[in-house]
């Protein structure tokens, strides 16, 4: 199933962790063929939003304050393809969002390079929710990237992570939690950079969170 990309996919995302948001967008937005015209952390906001946009593709969390996101994606007449992302993945929560009319159904710990095959294929019109090898289904929407890098990452890396994840962004404050100097600190963070292909500290924080390094 080819694809010919005449324009980018614009996105809006709905999440209520502000750092997962900030990260997921500016990750989103590097990649050629997407952007997210517009984010909403709570129900009420994101309502608002899709009253003025209609989005390519929709992103959004299933609990947020003010309204659920697939509260939300119930309340409208003609919901655009939907993506739900979550850190609830039971089985409850899948069929809850089946039944909201989601297209996918994802889990916040999902790769970058799966989460943006993810949107191109819903965008194309494939319900992720109905095929029974998801590899599979997304194999054609892959991009040709280079592997995260997170197995080569050192114990003090992860603890930077760690640190970004929980919202420990400042290079004063990650070298005080760690009692190291703050050239060390941007020693360690060149080196998650390259190692994650990420080129900031909200893109390595969603990667922290999504590689299980958040312990909030």
């Amino acid at each position: 199933m080819g694809r010919v990309m005449t324009a980018p996919i614009r996105i809006v995302i709905a999440d209520d962790h502000v750092l997962l948001l900030d990260g997921m967008h500016q990750a989103l937005d590097s990649l050629p063929d997407m952007g997210v015209v517009a984010t909403a952390t709570d129900g009420r906001g994101l309502a608002h939003v899709l009253g003025q946009i209609r989005p390519d593709v929709l992103l959004v969390d299933i609990e947020m304050p003010h309204g659920t996101g697939l509260d939300v994606l119930q309340s409208l007449d003609d919901p655009p393809p939907t993506l739900v992302v979550t850190m609830h993945t039971e089985d409850r929560y899948r069929k809850r969002a089946v039944e909201a009319g989601a297209s996918g159904f994802l889990s916040k710990a999902t790769p970058l390079p799966e989460l943006a095959a993810s949107i191109r294929a819903v965008h194309d019109g494939v319900d992720l929710c109905a095929v029974d090898d998801l590899a599979a289904a997304l194999a054609p929407y892959q991009e040709a990237t280079l592997s995260p890098g997170a197995e080569s990452l050192t114990a003090r890396e992860r603890e930077i992570l760690t640190l970004l994840a929980r919202g420990v962004s400042q290079t004063d404050a990650l070298a005080e939690e760690l009692y190291i100097s703050h050239k060390t600190v941007k020693n360690h963070l060149a080196s998650i950079y390259a190692k994650l292909h990420v080129s900031d500290r909200a893109q390595a924080a969603v990667e922290a969170i999504r590689l299980g390094l958040d312990s909030r």
